[in-house]
């Protein structure tokens, strides 16, 4: 990906309990991103929200599993998105719950890479 280059930004809306073979959905996701190669994956985590069942879940209302929203966020190249999209879409058929996924055309103005520290 470099600066000032046309991108593409996926969104997945899940849910902070979703399971993808016995470990978070979030994480399986993230992992996925870093083995496929992608610039970057982050996750969000909502204080409030509803999806497809239209139930409220709130991190202010008294819940036992305390299940909230969260978007998992990932920008780059268009046909490295368009692949990871291919390589994942499978696994929301795996899974119980609802979800959505969105992508929108994205210009990048600042990419820098970082060191990792040693």
């Amino acid at each position: 990906m470099k600066t000032n280059s046309d991108a593409i930004r996926l969104r997945i809306y899940i849910s902070n309990t979703d399971k993808f073979r016995h470990t978070l959905l979030s994480e399986t996701l993230v992992f996925a991103a870093k083995r496929y190669g992608l610039a970057g994956a982050t996750v969000f985590r909502g204080s409030m929200g509803y999806g497809s069942s239209s139930v409220i879940h709130s991190s202010k209302f008294w819940e036992i599993t305390e299940k909230l929203p969260v978007v998992v966020e990932m920008v780059d190249d268009a046909a490295k998105i368009e692949h990871f999209i291919d390589q994942v879409s499978p696994w929301f058929d795996r899974i119980s719950t609802g979800c959505l996924m969105t992508t929108e055309k994205v210009q990048v103005v600042l990419f820098k890479k970082g060191n990792k520290k040693t």
